[in-house]
This record gives C-alpha cells, sequence and structure tokens, in this order.
C-alpha cells in the first residue's frame, strides 16, 4: 500500500468515528454521561455536565 493510501484511510476511519460521537451538552451527550462512572469523567466533562445538563 502506498503511503498515500494509508493517510487516506486513516483520515476516513477517524472521521467516520468522531461522527459517531452525540454533541457536547446535547440531550445524548447528557444521557451518555449519566450512564458513565462519575469517577471515569474528565475535569472538561464534569463542568460541561454541569453547565448543560444541570443548570441548563
Amino acid at each position: 500500500m502506498s503511503r498515500l493510501t494509508i493517510v487516506t484511510l486513516s483520515l476516513l476511519l477517524t472521521s467516520l468515528l468522531s461522527a459517531c460521537a452525540p454533541e457536547v451538552g446535547s440531550e445524548a451527550w447528557c444521557k451518555q454521561m449519566k450512564e458513565k462512572p462519575s469517577g471515569d469523567w474528565t475535569a472538561n466533562e464534569a463542568k460541561d455536565y454541569a453547565k448543560h445538563c444541570v443548570f441548563k
């Protein structure tokens, strides 16, 4: 495989995987965060959860 093919496939795979995550602050994201153990949240996730899901 050529280097260009590998780079193209990598970019395609990355774009497909990133499209699957719900947008921060959306109802789906809030639900996903409720199901995730709070000990696994990052500081940014906790801040965003409070901002978008608790203090709407």
